[in-house]
């Protein structure tokens, strides 16, 4: 059964991630994501549908558009390809509580619950590939994921009988925003306030699952920003004063403290005696 919606989930986040490109080109840009259809830069042909399929596309025309012979970045396959990978690691991950629902209200429960985290990744994806590009992460995108994955949220631990998890992604998501704003304020230039807003988004979902997955994902994304704050300096790619995005870091440590936060705690109190 996991494997099944892994499979799914894979193909769709192939597509998703087709869109991805063109939300992480057009959103900062202030253009509309629907029209016009996807073109050439160079000649300004439409691309054809079949010019269109995710990774295979550009495989066939060895990177390069169709009519100038322009070259295509690679960029475009990768986050294809890494949109797919992510959301069939989040199908696994979550997939298997769906098999294990025993009433209706716990199947519908996990289905959405899948969904949310789908969908995060979508957006941890796009908001990074921006946060790299411009070193900001747009409103456009952070802010309705706030309305989008309360709805979700909500909707899962209502009818899967867990309301108290609510309790604690509020508490996630307002401790998230504080700690980031009170590290804004007392020095702006270290992070944007676009990461104040993406780390209420975060601390919501990590909130949502639990005490153990919001310490590991906020502690994570300082410590692997850290590493690779210090691996640039070594390699003499970067000063203490470089500007360095740190909204990948967040979401990726965000996704540690997902899939690991749970067993890094219950390792940590074993290994102290508490557990």
């Amino acid at each position: 059964m996991s494997a099944a919606y892994a499979a799914l989930a894979g193909v769709l986040g192939l597509a998703i991630g087709s869109f991805l490109n063109v939300v992480a080109y057009r959103v900062p840009a202030g253009l509309s994501v629907v029209r016009p259809a996807s073109a050439c830069p160079g000649c300004g042909h439409e691309i054809r549908g079949k010019d269109n399929i995710p990774v295979f596309s550009w495989l066939v025309l060895r990177g390069r558009c169709r009519d100038c012979r322009m070259s295509i970045s690679a960029r475009y396959p990768f986050v294809e390809a890494i949109t797919g990978l992510a959301f069939v690691l989040v199908a696994l991950f979550f997939a298997p509580a769906i098999a294990a629902a025993t009433t209706g209200g716990e199947v519908a429960a996990a289905i959405i619950t899948l969904v949310a985290f789908l969908y995060l990744a979508a957006i941890s994806i796009a908001l990074s590939a921006i946060d790299l590009d411009v070193h900001r992460l747009p409103d456009a995108i952070v802010l309705p994921s706030y309305l989008v994955g309360a709805v979700l949220l909500t909707a899962s631990a209502l009818l899967g009988g867990t309301p108290e998890t609510l309790i604690t992604a509020l508490i996630g998501g307002v401790a998230s925003v504080v700690f980031y704003g009170v590290l804004w304020f007392v020095k702006p230039g270290g992070m944007g306030f676009g990461d104040v807003k993406a780390a209420g988004v975060l601390g919501m979902y990590l909130g949502y699952l639990g005490w153990a997955q919001l310490a590991v994902g906020v502690g994570a994304a300082f410590v692997l920003g850290g590493v690779f704050g210090v691996a640039l300096i070594i390699a003499n790619r970067a000063n203490r004063k470089t500007a360095v995005p740190f909204g990948p870091w967040m979401f990726l440590g965000a996704w540690v403290g997902i899939v690991a936060g749970a067993p890094v705690v219950a390792g940590y109190l074993d290994f102290v005696g508490l557990g």
